[in-house]
């Protein structure tokens, strides 16, 4: 069974180019326009990895991260951040709130590879170039 990856991206394009590239490295994708879509995939099944978006519209993406933190089943998950805002201070504050990584817009897919990698290890996704 392939690795479940949830895409918590407000931006229907970067949604899709995220769905398209996790799709060809082997993991099964489950997409999220806003915080209620991703509360919601977690009513129905545990994602292996969050892929999340900071800057959801009025929505802080952290506020994801922390609810997980609260739920012993959801906080060994490893969030990556994916922001347009990564500035020093606002990458200091993502990473301090609990997420493995922090990648800007436009994302540098060998970089995020490597951090999936890092955080499954044990998935078997091809090493696509890209």
């Amino acid at each position: 069974m392939n690795r479940c990856i949830l895409v918590v991206e407000d931006n229907p394009l970067n949604r899709e180019l995220l769905r398209d590239w996790l799709e060809v490295e082997g993991y099964e994708v489950w997409p999220a326009a806003d915080l209620n879509a991703g509360y919601e995939v977690f009513s129905k099944r545990l994602p292996d990895a969050v892929l999340l978006d900071i800057n959801l519209g009025k929505d802080d993406g952290l506020d994801l991260l922390a609810w997980m933190s609260q739920k012993p089943e959801m906080c060994e998950i490893p969030v990556i951040a994916v922001t347009a805002h990564a500035m020093a201070a606002e990458r200091e504050r993502i990473l301090n709130a609990g997420c493995k990584a922090c990648f800007s817009k436009p994302i540098e897919f060998q970089l995020l590879r490597e951090e999936l990698n890092r955080w499954l290890p044990d998935s078997k996704t091809p090493q696509v170039n890209s």
